[in-house]
């Protein structure tokens, strides 16, 4: 589909499955293109009745990139100085989400998200209740400040600087050695797979500045127990126990959080989408909109 004009930005959108078939809305997470999600996954939905829509968050791949918004002060964040300056939040990213499904005349949508992008489905099914039929939250967090922390590889996976030439074949072997730390130890991506997705990712788009406001949206994204409290949708939080990046405390607070809300933990998972783990994603899913109807 062509870039979909949702409120004043421009998201690149694509839609599989009847128009007229109940949608489903996957909402990806920090720095990471809507190809991430599987066209397996989408193709197993799809089978199962739905329509299935992903996009490129704002920032991201193909959609509006914010350059004239400026950058964070994430140095300052990491030198322990003070929280960086979002120059935009989770919530106007939701607020992006629903924009784009007024864009596609969907009244009510069953809304997935995963890691950052499971935190800006929350904050929509909290915030825009009469808008999300379910809530499918994968790999995220409820925001609560006591909980565990990344693992120390897994925080040098996500924060360290990219490399000085920033090239096809340094970014791709960066991202290789990054997304090794974060995979999931029992489901295994093999590396020539690693590189060849790596490499359409940056010959799609590459703009690390969107990243950067991305992240210091993620960081100041506060704790949304109170929110999460408020939600009424049915629900199903589906984490990996072997997330290096965001520990499955972090999915069991969600759950928590969340009244009625199902908790589906995996062994072995980490933090990706292994080919393998489609079909545990897809029942997740599916057991949350079987749920709404």
């Amino acid at each position: 589909m062509p870039l979909i004009p949702a409120g004043s930005l421009q998201l690149e959108t694509e839609r599989f499955g009847p128009a007229d078939a109940p949608a489903i809305l996957l909402i990806q997470g920090l720095g990471t293109p809507l190809t991430r999600w599987p066209l397996s996954l989408c193709e197993r939905l799809v089978a199962e009745g739905f329509q299935v829509i992903r996009f490129d968050n704002r920032d991201i791949g193909l959609s509006t990139q914010l350059d004239s918004l400026g950058l964070p002060d994430l140095m300052g964040f990491f030198q322990g100085r003070r929280p960086p300056n979002p120059l935009y939040t989770l919530a106007d990213m939701a607020a992006d989400s629903i924009a784009l499904l007024d864009a596609l005349q969907i009244d009510k949508a069953h809304i997935v998200g995963a890691s950052m992008g499971g935190m800006i489905a929350q904050l929509l099914a909290g915030l825009y209740p009469d808008r999300c039929r379910s809530l499918t939250s994968i790999m995220s967090s409820s925001g609560n400040p006591m909980l565990p922390p990344p693992t120390p590889a897994a925080l040098q996976a996500l924060f360290a600087p990219l490399p000085p030439g920033k090239d096809e074949a340094s970014m791709v072997a960066d991202w290789v050695r990054r997304q090794q730390v974060l995979m999931s130890p029992a489901y295994p991506t093999p590396e020539a797979e690693l590189k060849a997705m790596f490499m359409a990712e940056y010959r799609r788009s590459f703009h690390p500045q969107g990243v950067a406001r991305q992240l210091a949206a993620l960081l100041t994204g506060g704790d949304r127990r109170s929110l999460l409290a408020t939600i009424q949708a049915p629900t199903v939080v589906l984490h990996g126990e072997a997330d290096p990046l965001i520990p499955v405390a972090c999915g069991q607070d969600t759950a928590a959080s969340i009244a009625g809300a199902e908790l589906r933990t995996i062994s072995g998972m980490g933090h990706d989408f292994p080919t393998a783990l489609m079909p545990e994603f897809a029942a997740a899913i599916l057991a949350a909109a079987r749920r709404a109807a």
